[in-house]
């Protein structure tokens, strides 16, 4: 089947977006695609990705277009009317629009355990396909990471990529540097690719949200008050859910024995101690929880602790909020009146 056949845009490319954070591996799941496309199938592509500092945790996209064999690409312009919008990090929608600009009838593909109806529901999604595959889950058993598995479920639907030379062009990116991970990812691919659910509406009239393009730093007549940055994980919103990476640390006081290795290797003092009187007259310092409104998930505490209180968990909606411990509660108590 010909990129043609498949009725690209008015721009006469096939757009492909992946939205993730750094540490997920976007922009190698862009690259792989993009050379499936172009040095195994023939087609004319291109590939590149827009990131900031490079750091786990922060904002990336990738995209890839796609034309016939008789078409030149002239442009490295960001996609910005996608046929098809892969979200690895569903946290981020919390922050950005994702589907911004996905043409009425495209695919969303979203990293997530939850149904289709539901992810179209929070995504807002009024016109199009909602495919939905638990690629984190998949990426966990078998040991590898999200990227090929949400490769896997793209592919799905974009029918003129050859599933069997995508394979082929896994297995030959892999075995250059970590030929031991190869077989791990192919099979991740694979059942990303069986395992994604999907549903779709159609709804005459729908126009897409406009594309989201970079705007000028801010200057003094529209900076936020006191300079605030209103991103996630900054000092008033207070959500590193967008940076974690799908893991969050979880604590059972009962095996806890208040050692504090945890506290040594925490990079964001994100846990809460407290003092309490002993029966001598003095104070023992002891933990009392986690304030997730600092933590980014690396869970080097887990890492650390001999006890097995601090256990790593997959991160479900609104958990953090129910069990954050606050760090400063005499700023909650202040911040309440």
């Amino acid at each position: 089947m010909s990129v043609d056949e498949l009725h690209p845009g008015p721009d006469g490319f096939f757009g492909i977006r992946f939205e993730s954070i750094g540490g997920l591996g976007a922009h190698l799941a862009g690259q792989m695609l993009g050379e499936a496309g172009v040095l195994r199938q023939g087609l004319n592509g291109s590939h590149f990705s827009s990131y900031g500092s490079e750091k786990k945790g922060t904002p990336v996209k990738s995209f890839v277009r796609f034309c016939a064999p008789d078409r030149a690409i002239r442009t490295n312009s960001p996609v910005e009317t996608p046929q098809v919008v892969a979200v690895f990090h569903e946290a981020l929608a919390k922050s950005m629009d994702l589907t911004a600009g996905l043409v009425p009838d495209g695919v969303l593909v979203v990293n997530t355990s939850t149904t289709p109806d539901e992810t179209r529901e929070r995504f807002h999604l009024r016109s199009g396909t909602v495919a939905t595959v638990d690629a984190l889950g998949i990426a966990v058993e078998e040991k590898t990471r999200v990227n090929t598995a949400m490769l896997g479920a793209v592919v799905r639907f974009c029918p003129f990529i050859d599933p069997g030379l995508m394979r082929d062009q896994i297995r030959d990116t892999f075995s250059r540097r970590h030929p031991e991970v190869v077989e791990a990812n192919i099979r991740t691919f694979d059942r990303g690719y069986a395992e994604v659910e999907q549903t779709t509406v159609r709804a005459e009239g729908v126009t897409p949200s406009p594309p989201v393009r970079a705007q000028p730093s801010f200057g003094y007549l529209q900076a936020p008050i006191g300079g605030a940055i209103l991103e996630p994980a900054n000092s008033i919103a207070k959500d590193m859910s967008g940076s974690r990476q799908g893991f969050i640390p979880a604590l059972d006081l009962d095996k806890c024995v208040h050692c504090g290795l945890c506290d040594i290797v925490c990079p964001d003092l994100c846990l809460v101690w407290e003092e309490e009187p002993t029966d001598d007259g003095g104070f023992a310092v002891k933990l009392r929880g986690i304030d997730y409104r600092f933590c980014k998930g690396c869970r080097k505490c887990v890492d650390d602790c001999p006890t097995g209180a601090l256990t790593e968990i997959r991160e479900e909606e609104g958990w953090a909020d129910a069990n954050t411990v606050p760090l400063y509660p005499a700023l909650e108590t202040a911040g309440a009146r």
